[in-house]
């Protein structure tokens, strides 16, 4: 491995971690897997089921432990070509990340990212 790759791995990797949800009723930790990057519930303020899943197999199960966010791919400077779930419309949507210092930008959308909406996740210090 090169310094120039191992470089780029660390700025990759600074996306890391534990997260707040947007409404701070939640966190989320951002993990990786292979070269693609994720984002699991591993706390929430109330426990609650996936009642909004689009599959009513899927209804029973606890958001707690659930991706949300699947395969992510870092370049120049952001994750794309990933996936994110919003379980309060139990829709998913194309996702773009991109971190500013402590925030995690995440954007998501339908067809083009210009037609979609961006949420804040904080870091937990």
């Amino acid at each position: 491995m090169t310094s120039t790759s191992t470089q780029a791995q660390s700025a990759a990797d600074q996306i890391l971690g534990i997260y707040w949800t947007p409404r701070k009723d939640g966190k989320m930790q951002v993990f990786k897997s292979g070269d693609r990057y994720f984002g699991k519930l591993v706390w929430g303020k109330n426990s609650r089921l996936d009642e909004k899943n689009p599959n009513p197999a899927e209804r029973t199960k606890q958001l707690l432990g659930m991706v949300i966010l699947k395969n992510f791919l870092f370049k120049e400077g952001k994750y794309s070509d990933g996936q994110i779930y919003d379980p309060d419309s139990g829709k998913t949507y194309d996702c773009t990340m991109w971190l500013e210092g402590l925030k995690l930008k995440v954007r998501g959308y339908v067809g083009v990212s210009l037609f979609g909406r961006t949420e804040t996740f904080e870091r937990v210090e």
